[in-house]
């Protein structure tokens, strides 16, 4: 992400966008490509009927990878690029954003399971449409603060939104060829791409803004983000449903 970002702003889209803009458009989307996600691909691994307890297994991974990982290879990447951020910022959102809300899954999930085994479903039960208005509710929020640039700006959004896309699809086929490479079954292969493609969007916009500030172009990257990546995913998940083998047919 961070190679196609400079790619494209500082030398294909140099004449139309200043180099400031540039280089927050750049930090944007270093976010998002360092921030694997760990919500959505439950969903992406359902649609293409992905082995559940893999799909687990690779998003545990994804949490504690981004626990010790996130914070250094984002400022790596952004000190690459000439962009100075915080430590304190960076190690600070971390914590807000993926310790506390693991460590208070484990806390609950550990309490409610000493009551009955029932009680972590009928739990999540009840949280998940309050969970799905949250999700709602900050993606219309987040488009409202950056209404103005979207309605005004819309070529912008598409110049950030063409490397999103090139890194999306660029990032599953490889995977795809790896997965093809070591024979992974089909309900491997597909989650496993799905997860190394997906974002973590909630965390990236939550730090650009941190950084950045909510109007600035880093936090516009981001959004953009949010914009592309449901509608990419789910081609993609279309293309892992159309190349599920075909089971033989049994005579009888």
């Amino acid at each position: 992400m961070a190679a196609l970002g400079i790619f494209f702003f500082h030398y294909v889209f140099a004449p139309w966008v200043d180099p400031q803009s540039a280089q927050e458009y750049i930090a944007g989307m270093i976010l998002l490509g360092v921030a694997p996600c760990t919500a959505m691909v439950f969903v992406w691994s359902q649609l293409v009927k992905g082995d559940a307890n893999y799909t687990l297994v690779q998003v545990s991974v994804n949490d504690l990878i981004m626990v010790v990982a996130f914070a250094p290879i984002a400022a790596f990447l952004l000190g690459v690029t000439n962009i100075t951020v915080p430590w304190e910022t960076l190690f600070i959102s971390t914590v807000l954003y993926v310790v506390l809300p693991l460590l208070a899954g484990m806390l609950t999930r550990h309490r409610l399971a000493k009551k009955g085994d029932h009680q972590v479903g009928q739990f999540v039960a009840r949280l998940k449409p309050w969970s799905v208005i949250g999700l709602i509710a900050t993606v219309v929020l987040l488009f409202g603060f950056q209404a103005h640039t979207i309605i005004e700006k819309p070529g912008i959004i598409g110049l950030i939104a063409i490397p999103l896309i090139l890194q999306t699809y660029g990032i599953f086929f490889i995977a795809w060829w790896g997965a093809k490479k070591l024979k992974l079954a089909h309900n491997i292969a597909g989650p496993a791409c799905l997860i190394g493609t997906s974002n973590f969007f909630e965390l990236a916009v939550a730090v650009a803004i941190s950084l950045f500030g909510l109007n600035s172009g880093a936090a516009l990257a981001t959004v953009v983000g949010v914009l592309v990546e449901v509608p990419v995913m789910l081609t993609l998940v279309a293309l892992v449903n159309k190349w599920r083998p075909v089971a033989p047919t049994v005579k009888p």
